[in-house]
């Protein structure tokens, strides 16, 4: 069962009071036992309700007032989502819990409802269908796409050079030799077995990951990686960089959409499009 555990505010919650060290400590290690626990699926502290406002609604009718807000007793200063097996469960973290304010505070616990709870008035299954609906949405909204990319033997030579152009980090590489799982016979071409695995490595935000594949046979045709700085003359050393023992596709240059942009496939046979970001309309 899934419940949200209210931390009630307090006196100094709605004064704006931050926790001490310690008790800022002493929650970081509960969370952290939460989450090993499998339990903490979110979690957030709420500022004063002085910085909030609450949306009146009545009828067709709207207003909004600003807080602060009376009844600070009723009002919520932090909350978790957590996924139990049972309300004792639940109760039993909370008794584990820090006091979570300097003085004298409460923690409510509250659970969800489930879609099991409206099948008596879900008939058609409309609403559940619309609810299984909107968490795909959400779902698929923190979904991560990242470029795969596959070397043909050369992987470590690859990382080593983008470490040198992009100022890369690699962030693990693993060699098929050191795989926990043993490869499936013949998968490999003979002598693959110390070649790269996988591997992942970072250019500014965007990660990456990497292989050798099994084979020597690779192909990069059908995409480029767009790589956007914001500055020209790095942009022009970048671009300089990827370009050695590569091909100039496209010089730098400017466009009705950047300032400075140009196509280049480097001596792995990646295809890049280095651009400086154009103003938003």
């Amino acid at each position: 069962m899934k419940v949200v555990v209210f931390v009630k505010a307090t006196k100094s919650s709605e004064a704006g009071e931050m926790p001490d060290q310690k008790l800022l400590t002493d929650m970081g290690t509960f969370n952290e036992e939460l989450v090993k626990a499998g339990i903490m699926k979110a979690g957030e502290g709420l500022k004063p309700s002085s910085e909030g406002v609450r949306v009146h609604f009545s009828g067709a009718n709207r207003s909004v007032t600003d807080g602060p807000f009376a009844e600070t007793k009723e009002l919520v200063a932090g909350y978790w989502l957590w996924e139990v097996a049972s309300m004792q469960e639940a109760i039993d973290w909370v008794k584990r819990c820090p006091n979570p304010m300097m003085e004298d505070s409460d923690i409510e616990i509250r659970p969800l409802y489930t879609m099991e709870d409206f099948s008596e008035t879900d008939l058609t299954l409309d609403l559940s269908h619309q609810e299984g609906s909107l968490r795909e949405k959400i779902t698929m909204q923190q979904t991560v796409v990242q470029p795969y990319l596959f070397f043909g033997g050369r992987c470590d030579e690859a990382l080593a050079f983008y470490e040198q152009a992009l100022g890369a980090n690699v962030l693990m590489k693993m060699k098929f030799s050191e795989s926990p799982d043993p490869v499936p016979e013949g998968m490999l071409q003979p002598g693959f077995e110390d070649k790269v695995m996988h591997a992942s490595f970072q250019v500014g935000k965007m990660t990456l990951m990497a292989s050798d594949g099994c084979g020597d046979a690779t192909s990069h045709e059908g995409f480029r990686l767009a790589l956007s700085v914001e500055n020209e003359s790095v942009c022009d050393r970048l671009f300089a960089a990827l370009a050695e023992g590569g091909k100039i596709d496209m010089p730098l240059g400017k466009t009705f959409w950047s300032p400075r942009y140009g196509m280049v496939t480097d001596n792995f046979g990646i295809g890049w499009m280095v651009m400086v970001p154009g103003e938003q309309p």
